[in-house]
């Protein structure tokens, strides 16, 4: 079968096959598919139809196709599974999808997973669940391969062969003391390029990068990307090594933060569902908070007009400009935002850095405010045919609240971050009505002195 065959092709496949009891091509259909793709197709199929398909993978690909899908679906097939079937998933999964799924789903659901766990795994799955959210502690697995610097390469190979299949991951095994502490890490291809009676101490690198249990998942994620490390072990204050945090979760973080902070940015409380499955009054309670706090925070512009009414009705010029300079500004002050933000996340700058990304962006708001100064004085006077007078407050005002709206766009962010607040609620909805208020006390300042009125 292609491998990029549509999931509406393959739900019509599936339907066909069903409608005709045709259950052992069915299970040939779905051993040819990934996970993710057999979690998309279930997702389109009925209910109903849900748990007896899914009776049809193996073991193996039944656990990883029930990790790729959404709570709510997970849920929902819950609901259809037998107990014997609901265990064989809860043993099968990682600790860290374990816990995952115990923290989404409702407390009878939670019940029925809890009982069907081991008293192990439910003591690891509660230890996980202890962590606080976002932090590295709370997205780690306790599934790794830990040898003891007294170990032979020909032990080592022998634990891997034998406990691999339940770890996370065995590229990277890690070195640990008798009170589990952190002294070393080793690779699988070290391991196996050495000599059977070579110990681990020997082949293990003893410099270790590690994180804490504490540590924010966002810098750990980063941390992983930095380094290109396929997993991360995750210590406790007392350098105990009591997890790893893998490149896949790591994926699934960034992309959550990616999705919040988007959000944050349009001035909209992140959501945990996607849209279609959101409703209409979800969807309500995450906008409007915001919309109400923007509109009162831009009554400082209407108030700041209504003090220049009469100038205005002197010059009724100045009030078509008023949309140009406002929307100008905001958009400098979200191009400067948007940069420094990614900066920030990326942990390119920081607080000490302010003065220079200031004289950095000074410079290119004058340039960027310099020409559209120049091109906006010329539209004035040949397209809508002001005086000298009027293009010339237009064109002052604008590399002013260019400059400004860089300024500010560039320094909120950082300032924010050093307070400890999340630098994306500094993004453009606040930029914006900060910078709309001061140009216009620049265009109106202008229009008084020049104009005279």
């Amino acid at each position: 079968m292609p491998e990029k065959t549509s999931t509406f092709t393959l739900e019509k496949t599936v339907t066909a096959l069903w409608e005709k009891k045709r259950f052992g091509s069915l299970r040939d259909l779905l051993a040819t598919l990934q996970p993710v793709q057999i979690a998309g197709l279930l997702e389109g199929l009925p209910e109903e139809t849900r748990p007896i398909l899914f009776r049809l993978l193996s073991k193996e690909a039944a656990a990883e196709t029930f990790v790729e899908m959404d709570a709510e679906l997970q849920e929902a097939l819950i609901r259809g599974l037998t107990d014997k079937e609901l265990k064989a998933i809860v043993d099968e999964i990682s600790m860290d999808d374990a816990a995952d799924l115990v923290e989404e789903m409702p407390a009878n659901v939670v019940h029925r997973i809890l009982q069907q766990a081991t008293p192990e795994a439910r003591r690891t799955i509660n230890e996980l669940l202890r962590y606080p959210e976002d932090s590295a502690g709370s997205i780690m697995t306790t599934e790794f391969v830990g040898l003891k610097p007294s170990d032979t390469v020909a032990e080592a190979i022998a634990l891997i062969r034998r406990t691999g299949n339940e770890r996370e991951t065995v590229n990277t095994c890690y070195v640990i003391d008798s009170g589990r502490k952190l002294i070393g890490v080793a690779s699988l291809r070290a391991i196996l390029r050495a000599d059977d009676s070579a110990l681990i101490e020997t082949v293990m690198q003893s410099r270790v990068i590690s994180v804490s249990t504490l540590d924010d998942q966002e810098l750990v994620a980063h941390t992983l990307q930095e380094y290109n490390f396929d997993a991360l072990p995750v210590v406790d204050a007392e350098n105990r090594l009591v997890g790893i945090v893998t490149v896949d979760d790591a994926i699934d973080v960034l992309e959550d933060e990616t999705s919040e902070d988007i959000a944050k940015m349009a001035a909209i409380t992140p959501g945990d569902k996607p849209y279609l499955r959101t409703s209409v009054f979800d969807i309500w309670k995450n906008r409007i908070p915001w919309l109400l706090l923007l509109m009162l925070s831009a009554t400082f512009t209407g108030i700041i007009i209504s003090r220049f009414e009469d100038a205005l009705s002197v010059c009724l010029a100045l009030t078509a400009f008023i949309p140009m300079l406002m929307d100008t500004g905001g958009n400098a002050g979200s191009q400067a935002s948007a940069t420094i933000i990614r900066s920030l996340s990326l942990n390119e700058i920081d607080f000490s850095d302010l003065p220079r990304v200031l004289w950095k962006e000074l410079r290119v708001s004058v340039l960027c405010g310099g020409m559209l100064a120049v091109c906006t004085f010329a539209k004035a006077l040949l397209f809508d045919r002001e005086t000298v007078a009027v293009a010339s407050v237009v064109s002052l005002t604008l590399i002013i609240t260019v400059i400004i709206a860089k300024l500010v766009g560039c320094s909120l962010p950082i300032l924010a971050k050093k307070i400890k607040i999340d630098p994306v609620v500094m993004a453009s909805p606040f930029i914006t009505t900060i910078v709309d208020a001061l140009s216009l006390l620049v265009y109106f300042t202008f229009a008084s002195r020049i104009l005279g009125i």
